[in-house]
């Protein structure tokens, strides 16, 4: 049987904010998948340094410049975001072994939800590799630039927030 190549690809996250590795992973796979949407989530336990609105605002404007990106807001389960939006793929990205375990957990059981859906793991570039939202959001919040890890609109809403 011959297999089929995905086509539309998931790329979910809350993007708190959204970083130089995050638009490096998006762009793998829009030449892997030729059409990604970047699902703009909310986790219901983590606090938001940006809300909704202003993520998604931030993710369109980082990925402007990419063919075949699209910037949606998702609620609920992934699976049901593959569904509505007909994706066959969900795209995430792994730092370390710690997100290994959490992410290989995550596709078993969204295979399991549904069992048409695969979860393809990227390595992220080396110059990007260290970088989290967690990481950006402490140092711009002691003051200090951000610039070498995110999008140039995302470290501007970054000194609007934190008055640097």
């Amino acid at each position: 049987m011959a297999a089929s190549r995905a086509r539309h690809a998931l790329f979910p996250g809350t993007f708190d904010p959204f970083t130089l590795g995050h638009l490096d992973l998006v762009g793998r796979a829009c030449a892997l998948f030729g059409r990604v949407t970047v699902a703009v989530a909310a986790h219901p336990d983590k606090q938001h340094l940006f809300g909704p609105g202003e993520r998604l605002e931030l993710c369109r404007a980082a990925t402007a410049g990419l063919d075949g990106v699209e910037v949606r807001a998702v609620e609920g389960l992934l699976v049901r975001a593959c569904e509505e939006l007909g994706c066959d793929v969900i795209v995430r990205g792994l730092r370390s072994g710690t997100d290994f375990d959490y992410e290989l957990q995550m596709a078993r059981t969204n295979r399991d939800m549904l069992p048409r859906i695969d979860t393809v793991l990227l390595v992220p570039a080396p110059a990007t590799a260290h970088v989290s939202s967690t990481l950006v959001r402490q140092i711009a919040s002691m003051g200090g630039d951000v610039s070498p890890y995110v999008p140039d609109a995302v470290a501007r809403a970054l000194r609007e927030r934190f008055g640097a």
